[in-house]
């Protein structure tokens, strides 16, 4: 068979009218213009659109919409003003109904073309009541110069700033921090600390309105450490600055090191009773909302004195929710600074007796003699890995050990649906898939699933309680193609 290459039609600066089918979790619409894949970032599925052609490849090309012949159903209107231009958020556009149904497909999806799960359920998102003002931490860019100091994040896929004023889908105290972040960089004592400072993190507890504070410089800064006092009058909530620095590489956002230079460490989060203190470079989800409302989903399946391998643990937030609800804990993790916390949050929660950390890769530490006891006697093992998910030496652990139960928390579904294909291969069976939405407004996606070893007793859990969407999440319209086409590893990002 001939190979036409539609690619050949196609130039830059060329204009067509696209129907539009369906949306990449980096917020790209996916057309074809004569069979050719075009991404454009702004339309919606069902839309009719005038684009033009900006960027032609082998397999696909992207464009810019000029003119919308049609508008769908589901598109709302953007609630930020530099929405489109800042890359923090990809899908303020689409109704939120209609997100949270997005996102089921792209589990759905996720799990049929990389899984191979071809008929597997997936329930209908967990999803919020007011999905803006969510995220209790935002790492900034700051941007020193001639006449002030500007903070923002950046344009998607660059490096270029977009200055803000406000965030709204941080919390409201972060958003204040941001107008403190400015002030205190144009009024002295405070502006020396800023000459040097590439990024400003910030993370605050919902619950109690403790903030930290982490100014990122490529050496360390004196002078963050003389201006601190005067600075954590400017910032409300805050009870620690630090100076992180020696970034890994440009686009580090902390660095290698961090000096303490001024009160706590940590802030304190509470979430379903138990207490957790965290400090700005530590791994901690950024919803505490949705976290509630994993922990209430999962605590049914915890019976009292069972016994659970909490692998990539980090600072022992389930962990310690599991030993706080009577489950003995053995966590992994390969950060010492990690480890730290974890044990600290044990003490907090007075559960040190049913909770121990081991300090290691998770790969190392479940070959080694200890890590294999600890799998042997485990009921559960729950893996709530990185974006780049578990790996094969970790799960033919598992499975060697023949822990009966697995529950997998995932950010990443294409990660997650290749290590459930290799888990079913060593002998597990998937049951319930349940997506939260842990990301409003943006293409991540959290997935909570339960496996059981074939032969042995599953632990079920009830329905999550999927307030107040409930069955009113629609079905998602767009083209089925797009997760069997590979789409998303052509899309840019």
């Amino acid at each position: 068979m001939s190979d036409t290459r539609p690619a050949l039609a196609l130039a830059v600066g060329s204009v067509a009218d696209v129907t539009f089918t369906d949306l990449l979790a980096n917020g790209q619409a996916v057309g074809r213009i004569d069979g050719l894949v075009i991404f454009v970032t702004g339309p919606l599925p069902g839309e009719r659109v005038t684009v033009r052609v900006t960027s032609v490849k082998a397999k696909y090309a992207v464009g810019d919409p000029l003119a919308y012949r049609t508008k769908s159903e589901l598109r709302a209107q953007p609630f930020c003003p530099v929405f489109g231009t800042c890359g923090g958020c990809q899908v303020q556009h689409l109704a939120y109904r209609a997100q949270l149904a997005w996102k089921e497909q792209i589990v759905r999806n996720a799990l049929r073309r990389i899984g191979g799960f071809g008929d597997i359920a997936v329930e209908h998102p967990v999803g919020m009541a007011f999905p803006r003002a969510y995220r209790n931490k935002m790492s900034l860019v700051v941007r020193a110069g001639a006449a002030q100091t500007q903070f923002g994040f950046y344009v998607a896929r660059s490096h270029e700033l977009v200055p803000i004023a406000g965030c709204p889908v941080v919390v409201p105290q972060l958003d204040a921090a941001i107008s403190g972040l400015r002030d205190a960089a144009a009024e002295p004592p405070t502006a020396s600390a800023f000459g040097d400072v590439k990024h400003a993190v910030m993370r605050v507890g919902t619950a109690s309105g403790q903030a930290v504070l982490s100014l990122s410089t490529e050496r360390h800064s004196a002078a963050i450490a003389a201006a601190a006092p005067a600075l954590a009058t400017k910032i409300p909530g805050v009870v620690g600055i630090s100076n992180s620095f020696e970034p890994r590489n440009a686009n580090a956002v902390l660095g290698r090191k961090m000096a303490y230079v001024w009160g706590a460490r940590e802030m304190e989060e509470i979430i379903e009773g138990v207490r957790f203190r965290v400090s700005p470079a530590s791994f901690f989800q950024v919803n505490s909302e949705m976290v509630g409302k994993i922990f209430r989903f999962m605590e049914p399946g915890l019976a009292a004195g069972c016994k659970i391998v909490d692998l990539y643990c980090g600072a022992g937030t389930f962990a310690i929710f599991f030993a706080a609800r009577g489950a003995n804990v053995v966590g992994v993790e390969e950060n010492p600074a990690a480890i730290r916390e974890a044990n600290l949050n044990a003490e907090l929660n007075a559960v040190t007796g049913r909770a121990r950390f081991i300090a290691g890769r998770v790969e190392g530490t479940v070959a080694a003699a200890s890590g294999r006891a600890a799998l042997r006697g485990a009921d559960i093992v729950f893996l709530d890995p990185p974006r780049k998910g578990s790996d094969e030496a970790t799960l033919d652990a598992i499975a060697a050990a023949a822990v009966d139960n697995v529950w997998y928390l995932s950010c990443n579904p294409a990660t997650l649906a290749r290590d459930l294909r290799a888990l079913e291969s060593k002998g597990y069976l998937p049951g319930i898939v349940q997506p939260f939405d842990m990301f409003p407004q943006t293409g991540h996606v959290e997935t909570f699933v339960t496996l059981h070893r074939r032969g042995s007793k599953r632990i079920d859990l009830p329905p999550a309680d999927r307030a107040p969407w409930g069955d009113r999440i629609p079905a998602w319209p767009g083209d089925a193609r797009s997760g069997g086409d590979d789409l998303s590893e052509l899309g840019e990002r």
